[in-house]
């Protein structure tokens, strides 16, 4: 088992949403995780267009992105509701490892990602 992996089950094994994503993912082949990582990536270019065009974080195309995010993840990986996307946002911002990820792209994204995913109605 992987770092990560052993990180996660360590803080979220007890979920359902861990045991989804387990119980899906244990049955993707590398094709499969290609497609879900282009599915991530889209909707983080959704992210970067709206932000780099200054677009406010309720504006259409930034929830749009929002949308687009919660879709990513509820196909290729557990349910993802509002209330558990809210609780991932935080962590783009206080885990280097998501901040970095987001940052890397364009400085100032992972604040936006976050606001923009807290925005959401």
């Amino acid at each position: 088992m992987n770092d990560f992996r052993q990180e996660a089950e360590s803080l979220w094994g007890e979920t359902k949403e861990f045991q989804e994503s387990v119980g899906r993912t244990k049955k993707y082949s590398h094709a499969d995780f290609a497609a879900a990582k282009i599915d991530q990536e889209g909707a983080t270019e959704l992210f970067v267009y709206a932000f780099g065009n200054g677009l406010g974080v309720r504006s259409a195309n930034a929830q749009e992105a929002v949308i687009v995010h919660r879709a990513a993840i509820s196909k290729w990986f557990y349910d993802c509701n509002i209330e558990m996307q809210k609780n991932l946002a935080v962590l783009y911002l206080s885990d280097d490892r998501f901040k970095k990820y987001y940052d890397d792209r364009v400085r100032g994204l992972a604040q936006y990602v976050h606001d923009a995913i807290m925005a959401q109605k």
